[in-house]
């Protein structure tokens, strides 16, 4: 039996836009992949999005692109715009978000299921550690 793969995601900005980063946690098949990296000048929502981007990427590259069609992922982020714009609970109104959003929207359809999980910072500092220590690593 597969199970479905975890991808904690963050994002974060210093200044809103400033210098941004990105950090994701992946966990599948018992294994645990940890990312984190700069990503030049964003805003806090941006690094949000580019976040979860990187982790669907990411787990398609791992599991393979035959794999990734049949298996279940959940995002779990604690950017509630993100969540919700992805659960089509908030429209999105942010121009800036909208190039962002379909690129997302579209990586889902690579995979049997995707679903998108709002958590407490708490339950999400292997990601915002990532983002703290890429940001750390610019000055």
């Amino acid at each position: 039996m597969k199970h479905t793969i975890i991808a904690y995601t963050d994002g974060g900005a210093r200044g809103n836009p400033g210098p941004a980063a990105i950090g994701v946690v992946i966990t599948h098949d018992g294994e645990e992949k940890r990312y984190g990296e700069a990503i030049g000048t964003a805003t806090n929502n941006v690094a949000e999005y580019r976040a979860a981007i990187f982790a669907l990427k990411k787990v398609k590259q791992l599991v393979g692109k035959d794999e990734s069609a049949v298996r279940d992922v959940e995002v779990r982020a604690d950017s509630e715009l993100l969540v919700n714009h992805m659960n089509r609970t908030f429209k999105l109104k942010n121009e800036g978000l909208k190039d962002y959003f379909i690129e997302l929207w579209n990586l889902t359809q690579d995979f049997g299921s995707v679903r998108f999980t709002h958590v407490p910072r708490e339950e999400n500092r292997g990601a915002d550690r990532l983002v703290n220590r890429a940001l750390d690593s610019l000055l």
